[in-house]
């Protein structure tokens, strides 16, 4: 086994498994062991409020919000600003780092939804309810892996303090989209939280494996022949003859 493959392993697939096993537990727990635990027996009272303080103004806003986290903006978006950091910086990492962290996401997403099984709130929704479960919340966790991982890519390569800071702007694009989806019925709290947990564990897992300059990646190369086995380089060791 090569030692790209065996640090990729360590680096990624391991503790990307152990971020999908902290969701699944966390499911659990909210499903079978916390539900008329405080603060989640108040859930439902946060749902029913978001329905009741609903307008034409703000669910045109909601939705516009919901549509930022939708999978195909999600990857569309990151597949946009991968090419532009390619295009711009003339490196891969970057944009390793932003697709990477976006994959692991969703596929943490993905598993946990199908080991756990949470209903949607009891509100009216506003949105179609796909077959997957509420607990996390697909929409939160994808946008928060993209806007965040842009704000860390470009809060490193920003040079003024206020630049940088400004930067971290992008963070409120995820914050807005989970306010979206519970206005919209489609989550509760806890799960925008639990996104928001998945999405950013990914983040720290993609970071240290891809960005940072203290973690190198080891690469061996192909061995050549070597001058003393080459057909093309070897010579007669007996003496010539007269």
């Amino acid at each position: 086994m090569s030692t790209f493959v065996v640090q990729a392993f360590k680096r990624i697939v391991l503790p990307v498994a152990a971020i999908l096993v902290l969701m699944i537990g966390l499911g659990l727990l909210l499903t079978h062991v916390l539900p008329h635990t405080w603060p989640f027996t108040v859930e439902d009272g946060v749902n029913r409020s978001f329905e009741a303080g609903r307008t034409h103004v703000r669910t045109q806003i909601s939705a516009v919000f919901s549509g930022v986290g939708n999978t195909s903006s999600v990857i569309a978006m990151t597949a946009l600003m991968a090419l532009v950091f390619r295009l711009t910086l003339h490196r891969w990492r970057e944009s390793i780092f932003l697709c990477l962290a976006v994959t692991a996401q969703a596929l943490v997403f993905f598993f946990t939804t199908l080991a756990i099984d949470r209903p949607r709130p009891d509100v009216e929704r506003l949105d179609p309810s796909p077959p997957t479960s509420s607990f996390p919340s697909g929409h939160t966790s994808a946008s928060f892996a993209l806007y965040v991982g842009l704000a860390i890519v470009l809060a490193s390569l920003g040079r003024p303090s206020w630049l940088k800071a400004l930067c971290w702007l992008l963070v409120l694009m995820p914050v807005a989209v989970a306010t979206a989806r519970m206005y919209r019925g489609m989550h509760h709290p806890s799960d925008v939280i639990s996104a928001f947990l998945n999405a950013s564990l990914c983040l720290l897992v993609m970071s240290r494996a891809v960005l940072s300059p203290r973690e190198p990646w080891k690469i061996s190369k192909v061995s050549s022949w070597s001058p003393s086995t080459s057909r093309a380089n070897r010579h007669p060791t007996g003496t010539a003859t007269s």
